[in-house]
């Protein structure tokens, strides 16, 4: 078990008369990545801005080991964090952006020249910030959380504007950044990459913590249980399977999609009938699936059906 960089305790801001984040209680420990899911407006990005003190908490509040961020000694060198990455002075090249943050907190040049090759950017480092798409302005951003070396990284929808090549880079970085013991809270709406990346979840939806627990874990306790069955006795087997609770639907391939009953109780449901299986398949749910699932009634931007 790593230990808890961030903390918060009944974290809530207010915004007039809509609850941003609500009584949030979570931490956030070394070691590993921690993803931060739900839909939009779910309270994601404030959260992030209220441990790094660029909003004031209406009520509880949010520590980095032990302090709030404002009274971090070394920020740069405690905290490194991408929310933004167009907030770059456009006309700045990105060598010029990271030598102003790194001249700022005390840091050697040479750290610059450092980030900008671990991010890939070197060849371009005399190049305006304006000019930069927005998959290199991620990476400039990357750049500069990374510049003060920090234990602690959070990055807000890191992948955007990403391409595949791009997508997998910053993967092995977060998961390697974990790998050496520092603590990495990452927001993303790329749930099979989450599925990838992340070894720990929080999920919110509006404002309110729905789970906090290790990514298998998540799937497995809210998994639909979903089996996947082939016979050729569907008239008598459906309507005992449905008697039990189950929901099937029939697939286009032939099959049946089973949902509400486990595989050996589906098997002794066919033995009862008589009902040979060609195929008696469990079906492991998604990340995607399951938090669709658990977010449903959260989602305040939804499509009707």
């Amino acid at each position: 078990m790593g230990t808890s960089a961030i903390e918060a305790q009944g974290l809530t801001k207010h915004f007039r008369h809509t609850v941003a984040v609500d009584d949030l209680t979570f931490s956030v420990e070394s070691g590993r990545v921690t993803g931060f899911l739900g839909p939009n407006g779910a309270g994601k990005t404030t959260t992030m801005r209220l441990i790094l003190g660029l909003d004031a908490p209406s009520s509880g509040s949010a520590t980095v080991f032990g302090d709030r961020y404002v009274d971090v000694a070394e920020p740069l060198r405690t905290v490194g964090a991408l929310l933004n990455a167009r907030a770059v002075h456009p006309s700045r090249t990105a060598a010029a952006h990271l030598l102003c943050l790194a001249q700022a907190a005390g840091m050697s040049a040479r750290r610059v020249d450092t980030v900008l090759g671990m991010v890939g950017l070197s060849d371009v480092a005399g190049k305006k910030a304006g000019t930069f798409s927005l998959g290199m302005s991620q990476r400039l951003g990357i750049a500069a959380a990374l510049l003060g070396d920090p234990p602690v990284l959070i990055f807000d929808e890191p992948v955007n504007g990403l391409d595949p090549e791009g997508i997998r880079w910053i993967r092995t970085l977060m998961r390697a950044l974990a790998a050496e013991g520092r603590t990495v809270l990452v927001s993303s709406h790329l749930m099979s990459e989450m599925a990838l990346t992340s070894d720990h979840l929080l999920v919110v939806g509006r404002g309110r913590l729905i789970a906090d627990s290790p990514m298998t874990e998540f799937i497995d306790r809210h998994d639909r249980r979903v089996v996947r069955v082939r016979t050729d006795h569907e008239r008598a087997l459906i309507p005992l399977l449905s008697a039990e609770g189950a929901h099937v639907q029939s697939e286009k391939d032939g099959s049946l999609t089973v949902t509400g009953l486990e595989s050996g109780q589906i098997g002794v449901l066919a033995a009862s009938c008589r009902a040979a299986l060609a195929e008696l398949t469990p079906v492991r749910g998604s990340l995607e699936d399951v938090f669709m699932d658990v977010t449903r009634d959260v989602v305040d931007y939804g499509v009707s059906s």
